[in-house]
């Protein structure tokens, strides 16, 4: 097998996860252990770092890849929602930095089988756990006109919904629609060639949003933010990647809750809500990918890094 996943913005995650000391790190998105080996080859020989994915085969690379780390490195099997009973189970109350690398890795979308590629034919599935029972072919045969505009307006913001439903439900009406590169087509005819994206395939956007839809992404990045808050010890470092406007202001907006120290109305004349921020922002602008990064590895187009510690 190839590398699985390039890490995007690695330096940059080392530098704000302060990794160069002793410490334990959470690598809530392992992939192919790229952020992870990246922290370990800077940080002290009694350092731990947990990598979490509920990919198998994500797992099975970084064993391979890290395991002459020893006990510096554990793999462990799950979705980063269940953050909270990892750790408790492998008997860790708090953190020194945590991150999360949003989206999908670089082996998911060049390997056809997965259902994530646009530009290489394989069968509509877009599961990232492979255990999960609702494929992309079952949302694009059986959701009706209506269900696929409004998943593809309000996951992947696509002005043509409507038109691309539309078109999807008259395509499978004569044949079930059943490779990735058979839906491409159908959104890319639609689409009239005036309007489609500069920089990206015209079904980007439908892609973005029915793998979003499977795997859930959206309903559980707050409570994810939330239970790595908690767990992060002070001064401890919270770093989270996004690649779309979605995931950004459900980010920006945690992180300035967060750092506030007042929620009152602001018609009230006094504090009366007693609140402390918890968290402070380390950038408030996100840090994005250096155009040599991006010519090395395109993925780094449409990062965007935050970072904050907490207080």
């Amino acid at each position: 097998m190839g590398p699985f996943h390039i890490p995007v913005l690695a330096k940059e995650v080392t530098e704000f996860l302060k990794c160069a000391g002793e410490g334990i790190f959470v690598d809530c998105t392992l992939g192919g252990g790229g952020h992870s080996e990246a922290i370990l080859k800077v940080t002290g020989p009694k350092s731990l770092v947990i990598g979490i994915d509920q990919d198998e085969e994500a797992i099975r690379f970084a064993f391979g890849r890290l395991g002459n780390y020893g006990k510096q490195f554990r793999a462990i099997k799950g979705n980063f929602k269940e953050l909270e009973s990892i750790l408790e189970k492998e008997k860790i109350k708090e953190v020194d930095g945590i991150l999360f690398d949003l989206g999908v890795s670089s082996h998911q979308f060049e390997e056809p089988s997965r259902g994530f590629s646009l530009k290489k034919s394989g069968p509509l599935d877009m599961r990232m756990d492979l255990s999960r029972k609702i494929t992309a072919y079952d949302l694009i045969n059986n959701l009706s006109e209506e269900e696929l505009k409004n998943v593809i307006r309000s996951l992947g913001e696509e002005k043509w919904a409507g038109k691309i439903a539309r078109a999807i439900v008259k395509s499978r009406n004569v044949k079930k629609i059943s490779t990735t590169t058979e839906l491409a087509e159908i959104i890319s005819n639609i689409i009239p060639k005036s309007h489609w994206p500069v920089k990206i395939h015209p079904a980007t956007r439908t892609f973005q949003a029915l793998r979003i839809k499977i795997n859930d992404e959206i309903q559980v990045l707050l409570p994810s933010l939330t239970a790595a808050h908690s767990r992060l010890k002070v001064g401890g470092r919270l770093c989270v990647i996004s690649y779309h406007s979605l995931e950004d202001r459900i980010v920006k907006e945690f992180f300035t809750q967060k750092s506030r120290s007042c929620i009152c109305p602001p018609k009230l004349p006094e504090c009366r809500c007693h609140m402390k921020p918890t968290l402070k922002i380390i950038n408030r602008k996100p840090v994005i990918a250096s155009a040599s990064e991006i010519s090395e590895n395109p993925r780094a187009r449409s990062a965007k890094l935050r970072a904050g510690e907490r207080i």
